[in-house]
């Protein structure tokens, strides 16, 4: 295969000069004030979303603040999914963030005297989807309104905490950027409720502050935890030279360190996260991930196994006296392929085309490498002299707690009545009652693993509230028994999908929560509660990825978990078959991202292409795989995340083998003959951005898409381009969407001049093919749009949010719409048909509300006003009427289909041998027959005829 490079560069449109900063916050406060107009101007602000769960997954809690005077009211922060507010233990939550410019939180702080909510927006678990925040909220009405007190170029906030006394003095710790070098970053203390800030604690631009915490009796005693940090797209650096823990005798004004050489609290360039519990002014926990490599133990031995580690150093002579028993069961055991066996293997050695190091070389990938780092891991310390002197709580290697991403937890609590009573959050949750010298799992079979928050009932510490990636979970008996309070729906969805059923299901993958699916119908209730059957349906573990459904059987489905890690399902034999494509012994690996793309051709669902760094394809579901390319990278970087991976496949509905491909490190490439030839057609984008999308248009041959991502860059401009000659030429159709890297962008199967995009803070529309776009913005929140897919029979647009989970709307109006529609004062749209029941307006008991039906009546007008909307019969006479204000755009009217005693009478004398009842509810329904539905405004009107059956 030959790999081509475009020479028409020149000819590129309205690209501009990329440099790889950080965006600053000025531009970012710009990019929020544009949208807010955009959302107040756009033509579709009143096309309602409705969520549609799940929600027994949950997603990730950063914190939870209790009120300690009624422990049944508290407040839960989801990383991405906002700030819920509970007044009944759990029971149910409320959403109170969502007016505010962005969802995502890193840290919440309440005073419970005064309702006064503060949260420092932007998560601090430094995790792949962490995303940023805006600086500092505050709200004085329980979060009915919200206002940016400061900090915007903060990023990512480790903690907030206020003076018990004092409700106008607040210290934060800013963690800061996490893609780049940050002068924001560190402590800053305000006296005056956020009208002012002053930093009181700078480290340098990589180290920020993770944690903070006061002496409970003293707020002038404090300590704070720094973290020295580092995360590309290819590696991340969870600890440096900066990382360690400071003092202030004065509330946070002055700061001293105190984790200093001799101190017995590590030092150096192996200090990574730092979690801190203050009991008092003297006794102090710390919960250290630490990163320094563990000292080799020369007794540990793996008995006669062979090892990974044994083929490194390995000489061909000695690999050529391997027993071949013992030789065939390391193979076997390490999921080599049937093919590489003891004799054929060592006839490849002795030829020379594989060497021994070849076969640790095979086990090793990204994933791998990150799990397998030999590094001490967690470690509790203790000071019970303010910080003077530290001593490790523990003799032996805490294992299985932290693995090699203790950066993702460090957390540490300790009980309020009793200093030697300490929890520590990892994977999974544990406590000790004896001052950190021994732990016990308190990680219930209904309680997800990963631990990020955890509250102690000061009055009853056997009442613990915790968070974790699958939401809240509370006991009474301190650990025990757990009970799950998962009502939110705050799903971190990666990607979607749908069917072809009827219902149509809908699928998709989440941040550490698996694969499900379910049908598009199911109301998010607690219903299912009666039953025990969950609408939705778990169908793979992990770190749930994308999804492809056969289109001849549903039952048929490809999907996995992180790193390439999939699977085919036939649901109908609860049969599931790995098929990951595997390099030849002598190959370098293949690099997978962490979140691979796959795709069955649409022109034959046997087909199925996976992305690696180069394109492979199965031309038999999966079951065996051929690479159809060379790498279509830049290589890859020394990390220990897998980089220079393709990140998303797209191949024309036109032409077979019209396939283009796109990589994390900013390349598109296209072939036009299934992978014998490829051109590179990203010369002249801005360099080494993720491409988020590139997608063929399934209206032009010719027509490609593609998006790019600088998220992990701290880069939030918007890159969309379009092409019409197969990448050879390109133009910029992002420049006037509001700034927010973009995840997805979809062409509109029906209406070519529509296309829909996905922002990591809102969903867009352009209805000319990108020279305006209108936010989508009724029933949304401020939420990272990961993924959107429309089902064309149902005309269903289908939004997969990371941090509120599913939502949908319905699109027939937007693929309606032409130009002759937009030319008009007024266009009412189509009714749909409505079945007549005799359940309106009746319950089988007085106690339960009645069934009440509705229907939608649309309509798009390009003059705002008032408007009237009249029920008539066929020949005109008003059944009902109704006053609405309408904006300039899409309107929707929800009309419950009820007339009123005059329009009874009307209809009785029209049609004397129809009887109209009033129905148990006291209201009149239309009955079965022909309508019209009458919309005007001065001197325009319009109508429509509908029937109910």
């Amino acid at each position: 295969m030959k790999i081509f490079t475009s020479s028409l560069a020149l000819f590129f449109i309205s690209i501009s000069i990329f440099s790889q900063e950080a965006t600053n916050a000025e531009l970012v406060k710009k990019g929020l004030l544009q949208k807010q107009k955009i959302e107040k101007e756009s033509l579709v602000k009143n096309i309602p979303f409705h969520n549609i769960g799940p929600s027994v997954m949950s997603g990730r809690v950063v914190d939870i603040d209790v009120n300690p005077d009624n422990t049944t009211e508290f407040y839960v922060g989801y990383a991405s999914g906002g700030l819920w507010y509970t007044t009944n233990n759990g029971t149910t939550f409320i959403p109170v963030l969502d007016t505010a410019e962005t969802i995502n939180v890193g840290d919440i702080a309440v005073d419970w005297k005064n309702d006064i909510l503060w949260v420092g927006t932007g998560e601090n678990n430094s995790s792949r989807s962490s995303y940023a925040g805006v600086g500092i909220l505050k709200s004085t009405d329980k979060g009915k309104t919200w206002k940016n007190v400061g900090l915007p170029d903060s990023h990512h906030i480790g903690r907030i905490i206020i003076n018990p006394n004092n409700a106008d003095e607040v210290i934060v710790g800013v963690t800061g950027h996490l893609y780049s070098p940050n002068e924001s970053r560190g402590i800053y203390k305000t006296t005056d409720g956020g009208s002012s800030w002053k930093k009181t604690l700078f480290i340098n631009n990589q180290t920020g502050i993770i944690d903070l915490a006061y002496a409970p009796n003293n707020f002038k005693t404090m300590y704070a935890a720094a973290w020295d940090k580092d995360r590309k797209a290819w590696n991340f650096r969870g600890n440096g030279t900066g990382s360690g823990i400071y003092k202030s005798m004065d509330a946070g004004s002055t700061w001293q360190k105190i984790s200093l050489e001799n101190s017995g609290f590590p030092t150096g360039d192996g200090v990574g996260r730092i979690g801190l519990a203050v009991f008092d002014e003297n006794t102090v926990y710390a919960v250290h991930d630490n990163q320094f490599r563990r000292k080799k133990n020369n007794e540990e031995k793996n008995g006669d196994r062979l090892t990974k580690e044994n083929f490194k150093t390995m000489s061909t002579d000695t690999f050529l006296n391997l027993e071949d028993k013992k030789l065939n069961a390391f193979l076997k055991t390490n999921g080599f392929q049937e093919k590489y066996r003891a004799d054929n293997l060592k006839q490849l050695v002795r030829g020379g085309t594989v060497k021994p190091v070849d076969l640790a070389k095979y086990l090793e990938d990204a994933n791998a490498m990150l799990f397998d780092t030999p590094v001490v891991g967690a470690e509790v310390y203790r000071t019970d002299d303010g910080g003077t002197s530290w001593k490790k709580t523990h003799t032996d290697f805490l294992d299985d707690i932290f693995y090699s991403y203790g950066y993702y937890f460090a957390q540490i609590q300790v009980n309020p009545s009793n200093k030697d009573h300490i929890y520590i959050s990892g994977v999974p949750v544990l406590k000790s009652k004896d001052a950190g010298k021994t732990f016990t799992s308190i990680n219930g079979k209904n309680v997800h693993a990963d631990h990020h928050a955890l509250w102690i009932n000061p009055k009853n510490p056997n009442h613990l509230v915790n968070g974790n990636d699958g939401g809240v979970n509370i006991s009474y008996d301190d650990g025990a028994n757990w009970i799950k309070a998962n009502q939110p729906i705050v799903g971190q969805f990666y990607y979607i999908n749908v069917d072809n059923e009827t219902p149509y299901n809908i699928y998709g993958g989440l941040q550490d929560n698996g694969v499900w699916m379910g049908p598009n119908t199911v109301r998010e209730d607690d219903s299912w509660h009666q039953s025990g059957r969950y609408p939705w349906q778990s169908i793979m573990g992990g770190d749930g990825m994308q999804v492809q459904i056969d289109t001849r059987d549903a039952n048929i489905v490809y999907t996995g978990f992180q790193f390439g890690n999939y699977f085919r399902l036939d649901r109908s034999k609860n049969k599931q078959t790995y098929i990951q494509p595997k390099h030849e012994l002598g190959e370098s690996p293949y690099r997978f991202n962490w979140q691979t793309p796959i795709l069955l051709s649409p022109h034959n669902q046997d087909i199925l292409y996976m992305g690696a760094n180069k394109l492979m394809r199965s031309m038999n579901q999966g079951d065996d795989w051929t690479a159809i390319s060379n790498d279509l990278t830049k290589g890859g970087k020394k990390g220990n995340v897998a980089y220079g991976t393709l990140a998303t496949i797209s191949e024309s509905p036109f032409q077979f083998g019209l396939i283009y491909t796109g990589s994390d490190d900013g390349l598109v490439y296209v072939t036009k003959n299934g992978g014998g030839n490829w051109t590179k057609i990203s010369d002249t984008f801005p360099k080494n951005l993720w491409v988020s999308r590139v997608v063929a248009s399934s209206h032009k041959k010719e027509r490609v898409y593609v998006t790019l991502n600088g998220y992990r860059w701290d880069d939030f401009k918007t890159y969309v381009y379009v092409s019409e000659n197969y990448g050879q030429t390109w133009k910029n159709i992002g420049e006037t969407i509001p700034m927010s890297p973009v995840n997805v962008i979809k062409e509109d199967p029906d209406n070519e001049n529509v296309i829909y995009l996905g922002t990591d803070n809102g969903a867009y529309v352009s209805l000319n093919k990108g020279q305006k776009w209108h936010a989508f913005s009724k029933g949304l929140p401020n939420v990272a749009i990961h993924d959107l897919v429309i089902q064309p029979k149902a005309k269903d647009l289908i939004l997969g949010t990371h941090g509120r989970s599913i939502y949908k709307t319905n699109i027939e109006a937007i693929q309606l719409l032409d130009s002759e529609i937009m030319k008009k004062e007024l266009h009412v749209f189509e009714m749909s048909r409505i079945k007549w029941s005799e359940q309106w307006g009746v319950s089988w008991s007085k106690w339960l509300k009645p069934d009440e039906p509705s229907s939608t009546i649309q309509f798009y007008t390009t003059t705002a006003g008032s408007f009237s909307v009249q029920i008539t019969t066929e020949s005109g006479k008003v059944l009902q009427e109704l006053s609405v204000k309408a904006d300039k755009g899409f309107n929707y009217v929800n009309y419950d289909l009820t007339i009123t005693e005059k329009g009874k009478d009307v209809l009785q004398k029209e049609f004397p041998d129809d009887e109209v009842s009033k129905r148990k509810n006291g209201k009149y329904y239309l009955p079965i027959g022909n309508y019209a539905v009458k919309i005007s405004s001065k001197s325009i009107s319009e109508k429509k005829l509908f029937e109910v059956q």
